[in-house]
């Protein structure tokens, strides 16, 4: 089902899966602040809905999943403004336990890599090209904490050199260091990014999301026993659920364990 309530992205609901579009081919999926808002409303409404428990999140057209600042609607008017939960609504949320899976179709440059290090896990095509060019043109990339997720996230030297040196590099170098899941042809990324969504959905909601809420918190704890002494609200919440009942049950009668999320 499509929602037609925005004009810089495309809201489709199947099931339980969102596919998030950016919508603004004309200028390769680039954001100006409307597209922040609408977004950032958008990711909201995901948050929220009991009813869906994935995110497909990619970019409309074949060239790009999107590169970043619409820099001439910028120098145009000056408008830095995002919302609070930051570069397309996403890279600011550090509360959403739902699962976000990146479909990079195309070009992902400066603040598409932003999205794409907020995602948990991406999905690109052979032909796409991933960089941070911001120190080229006197900047650096501030706009969505990706200084701060991508020495989390891959190698620090890997990291050091895609930052320092404002470089572009391919999809398969990009799978190599870590910041992709799989390198399929263009045609085929949308359907390894569903292979993904089904998986997950075949696996229990609340456990899916405490799974990703312990491990992202636990990234912020240096001392690793002191990990399993944190508060994990998603953990507590699949403990006393009705499928942490269900699932065992379902495997000891050999069948296919029905999901409520509750």
């Amino acid at each position: 089902m499509s929602d037609t309530a925005y004009r810089h992205c495309l809201y489709q609901t199947e099931g339980a899966l969102l596919t998030l579009t950016l919508n603004r081919p004309q200028v390769l999926n680039a954001l100006h602040p409307e597209a922040h808002r609408e977004l950032a409303d958008a990711f909201d409404r995901y948050a929220a809905d009991p009813q869906l428990r994935v995110c497909i999140v990619t970019g409309a057209g074949d060239r790009a999943f999107c590169v970043g600042t619409d820099l001439k609607e910028l120098a145009a008017t000056g408008d830095h403004a995002k919302p609070a939960t930051g570069f397309a609504g996403i890279t600011h949320r550090f509360d959403l336990w739902k699962p976000l899976i990146a479909a990079v179709n195309g070009h992902c440059l400066g603040g598409g890599m932003e999205i794409l290090a907020a995602c948990d896990i991406g999905v690109a095509a052979s032909s796409a090209k991933f960089g941070l060019p911001e120190p080229r043109v006197g900047l650096a990339a501030l706009g969505g904490g990706l200084l701060q997720r991508l020495p989390r996230q891959i190698a620090t030297k890997d990291a050091m050199a895609l930052v320092l040196t404002g470089a572009t590099i391919d999809a398969q170098e990009a799978k190599r260091i870590g910041l992709l899941n799989d390198v399929v042809p263009a045609e085929r990324v949308m359907a390894r990014a569903r292979q993904y969504a089904e998986e997950i959905l075949a696996c229990a909601p609340l456990a899916v999301q405490a799974s990703k809420q312990i491990m992202l918190q636990s990234l912020a704890v240096a001392n690793l026993a002191d990990t399993m002494h944190e508060n994990y609200p998603a953990a507590a919440r699949m403990l006393a659920s009705r499928d942490a009942v269900e699932g065992p049950a379902a495997f000891a009668q050999k069948r296919r364990p029905h999901w409520t999320g509750d």
